[in-house]
């Protein structure tokens, strides 16, 4: 985009971030900034009406950056879990091994799961990146006896976030690039926010008492750099990238797909009309959603609250009202 916002300035290779220009923030870049892009070598945005530090971002600035998220293609997910290995690392993610992931390190403790190879079961507080096998009958017998389906999970930073909703001390917060980050010193484990997610994501951690879930890496995206698992995915199945542009990928991918007759191939949470929004981090599946685990119609939970309320201060108040009447019925 043009006209003084935005100006499409280069490529660089995948998943890479590359050096600001010389010349500071003032004026027009020549190279890219790895935050605005998409992280498989596309043609990206950069700002150039300056304005481009976080600080300026969280004032008032000429220029916000664009809603960024991720895209998961499930078509060439491996199975290899370089993102759940890169996102313990980076965040300093504690082991989820043990009884219900207490994080112990003693082998004897190791839950055994009987899971196919998923050896970290589901999203939650210590696993906030997910790497699931689904063995799942073939289509065509002659295939063999199992297809394997292997998908990436992750939180999906939802545009209406019910953990956002209910969450009382404001812990959980929208970034300036409209992800949903938790911040856990504020966070003083309540706990509402975990039957709020549609998706089962967010989670209490045990022997620590908060809540803890993907933060998108906000540490690294608010300087510009790819978010952790995105940077160490070798099949690129992890795409970041601003939200808009993924979607246009999204949907170039799943036309390939189709043509080339892949049955089943569907874009899940990509549609922004759908119950929570649209998703921040959205996927290309190969099966209905329930095979993977996820809910085929997901609704954000504190739609109905605005009624509920309504109703509730109706109620109070008639109840209010009659017993104003017999108070003074009485009297008299």
């Amino acid at each position: 985009m043009t006209g003084g916002r935005y100006e499409v300035t280069g490529t660089d290779r995948p998943g890479h971030p590359t050096k600001r220009a010389a010349g500071g923030r003032e004026g027009s870049a020549t190279e890219p900034t790895a935050g605005f892009r998409g992280n498989i070598g596309t043609p990206y945005t950069t700002p150039v009406t300056g304005q481009t530090e976080r600080a300026s971002y969280l004032g008032m600035p000429d220029v916000r950056p664009p809603r960024m998220g991720f895209f998961t293609d499930t078509s060439v997910c491996i199975g290899c879990k370089a993102c759940e290995v890169a996102c313990k690392e980076w965040n300093e993610v504690p082991a989820d091994v043990g009884p219900s992931g207490s994080g112990s390190t003693d082998m004897a403790d190791l839950d055994l799961l009987g899971m196919s190879y998923d050896n970290s079961g589901a999203l939650g507080a210590s696993t906030w990146r997910h790497v699931a096998f689904v063995e799942a009958p073939p289509r065509d017998p002659a295939a063999g006896d199992v297809r394997w389906l292997m998908a990436s999970d992750v939180c999906k930073h939802c545009t209406h976030a019910a953990c956002l909703d209910v969450c009382p001390t404001g812990a959980l917060m929208r970034t300036e690039f409209e992800t949903v980050y938790v911040q856990p010193d504020i966070c003083n484990g309540c706990g509402y926010c975990v039957p709020a997610c549609p998706y089962g994501v967010i989670d209490i951690r045990p022997g620590d008492g908060r809540a803890f879930k993907c933060t998108l890496c906000y540490d690294r995206t608010k300087d510009g750099l790819t978010p952790a698992c995105a940077q160490a995915c070798p099949t690129e199945s992890i795409q970041y990238g601003p939200l808009d542009e993924l979607r246009e990928r999204a949907d170039r991918r799943l036309a390939q797909l189709q043509e080339a007759g892949v049955a089943g191939a569907q874009l899940y949470g990509r549609d922004p009309d759908d119950g929570v929004g649209g998703d921040g981090a959205f996927f290309l599946l190969l099966d209905e959603p329930e095979v993977y685990g996820l809910p085929p119609d997901p609704v954000v939970t504190t739609r109905d609250l605005p009624g509920m309320w309504k109703r509730a201060a109706a109620a109070a108040a008639g109840l209010a009202v009659a017993v104003a009447a017999a108070f003074i019925g009485g009297r008299r």
